[in-house]
């Protein structure tokens, strides 16, 4: 009987011995003189592959072997052995192999030459068979995988708030409507919408955030975090957004501003060092096809301090620098990304938190600073990507919530059950959102965001 493995296994010398069977797509084929093929098989368990030597001697070597292309899938059984080649630790030489699925080198898309990443968007379905794909679902898992084993480690509980919503965390107006009624009906009828006939019987939407709802959990566990879909609807085609994607939103009672800034960076420092740590293959590759001396600049993330900086001291560096900007910069301003980049890139040289800025650019949450001007709000900026995390110390003053709402014309009956958590047991509490594709750009070097979620949802694309 044999003993199926993964290649990642296979490829390791603790392995080596018979009746070991492997189960792939095919990434390459050659035939050698010799009288027998040598098959690079990949199951997606690693970067590397597997090489199969496959003799003549096999029942189906000239009508199935010899006619293997790329993206054939294959199950093939042998001995593991260690190989001769420099560059490779083992080999199968195969005692059967057995086609599943063939793949016409006519017609099947990812045949050896080169395609850029916008055209293999086009085939998002196929995508993570490439090298650059696999390895980019390879770093996501273990940074998803990162985020819940360091929440669980550090006493947060992992809470699911609601996806359909009737608040608007952000207050930006900018989200997806749900609903239930017949849209081609109302637009022949006319005339407002009577939301009595709608299933949640007032507007909802699809949620910017659970940072709300999360608040709530937080002042009665203490410490939680979210992590789920979270949809924009904004118009904006850049390398930087996309309509639908996942955030974690950590929580915690009794935090303030630095202990949300330390959070942040332990969280961040340890992410990345389990992506050095677990996929060092894939970050190989990152480093040396994507964005040359990435490691090196994960590394530094992970060994030094993060800088600090307050929204005016950033003001002052940004008027006074010879740097030219698309964006004006003026205090009150809100900052764009290439202002982030030029702080965090060229004026700091490394990951770089900004903290207090102008009330009036921040959401009626954050906690007013004693100033009256600004709100305990912080942004952790790295090289390559600006901002990363964006969170606050949140306001548990009554009084003071009551008239940030009242000034951004928020209603207090609809955020009736948020006002309570301040009239019953208040307590300061803080919390941020690390969007985890702009993580995943950040630890992979991919240039552009629609690159690192499976299927990306962008204004007029919802393909897949």
């Amino acid at each position: 009987m044999s003993h199926w493995i993964s290649v990642d296994k296979a490829r390791s010398e603790s392995s080596i011995g018979p009746d070991i069977e492997i189960r792939g797509w095919v990434r390459t084929r050659r035939d050698s003189k010799g009288g027998f093929s040598f098959v690079e098989i990949n199951d997606g368990s690693c970067f590397g592959n597997l090489q199969i030597v496959a003799p003549a001697e096999l029942a189906n070597y000239a009508d199935e072997v010899q006619k293997l292309s790329v993206g054939c899938s294959v199950v093939v059984t042998g001995e593991l052995k260690e190989s001769p080649a420099s560059g490779q630790a083992t080999e199968l030489h195969a005692t059967a192999l057995r086609v599943l699925g063939w793949a016409d080198p006519e017609t099947y898309p990812l045949q050896k030459k080169r395609h850029t990443f916008e055209k293999l968007r086009e085939w998002a379905h196929l995508r993570p068979r490439t090298n650059t794909f696999g390895a980019v679902a390879r770093v996501r898992n273990q940074i998803s995988q990162s985020i819940h084993q360091f929440f669980h480690e550090n006493g947060f509980f992992y809470t699911h708030t609601p996806i359909i919503t009737a608040s608007d965390c952000e207050g930006a107006g900018e989200m997806f409507r749900v609903t239930s009624l017949d849209l081609e009906m109302l637009a022949k009828k006319g005339g407002p919408v009577n939301y009595e006939y709608d299933f949640f019987e007032k507007p909802a939407h699809l949620t910017v955030s659970g940072q709300l709802n999360g608040e709530a959990y937080a002042t009665a566990l203490g410490r939680i975090y979210t992590f789920g879909p979270t949809f924009r609807a904004e118009n904006s085609n850049t390398s930087r957004h996309l309509a639908e994607f996942w955030m974690v939103e950590p929580e915690a009672a009794f935090f303030d501003l630095a202990d949300n800034m330390k959070l942040a960076e332990d969280f961040l420092k340890r992410i990345f060092s389990d992506c050095l740590n677990h996929c060092g293959e894939d970050m190989q590759f990152f480093d040396q096809r994507i964005e040359k001396g990435k490691i090196e600049q994960l590394t530094a993330v992970i060994d030094k301090p993060f800088s600090h900086m307050t929204y005016t001291e950033a003001v002052d560096v940004l008027k006074s620098t010879t740097e030219k900007f698309e964006f004006p910069v003026e205090w009150g301003t809100d900052l764009q990304a290439e202002h982030e980049r030029f702080l965090t890139e060229k004026h700091v040289g490394g990951p770089l938190i900004l903290t207090d800025y102008p009330s009036t650019i921040k959401p009626f949450y954050m906690r007013v600073s004693d100033d009256g001007k600004t709100v305990a709000a912080m942004d952790v900026l790295v090289p390559g990507v600006g901002e990363i995390i964006g969170g606050s110390q949140r306001e548990e003053r009554l009084d003071v919530l009551l008239s940030r709402m009242s000034e951004a014309g928020l209603s207090e009956e609809e955020y009736s059950w948020y006002i309570d958590l301040r009239r019953y047991g208040t307590v300061p509490h803080a919390g941020f959102g690390l969007g985890l594709e702009r993580a995943v750009q950040y630890a992979t070097g991919m240039a552009n965001i629609r690159d690192v979620i499976p299927f990306p949802r962008t204004p007029g694309n919802a393909d897949f």
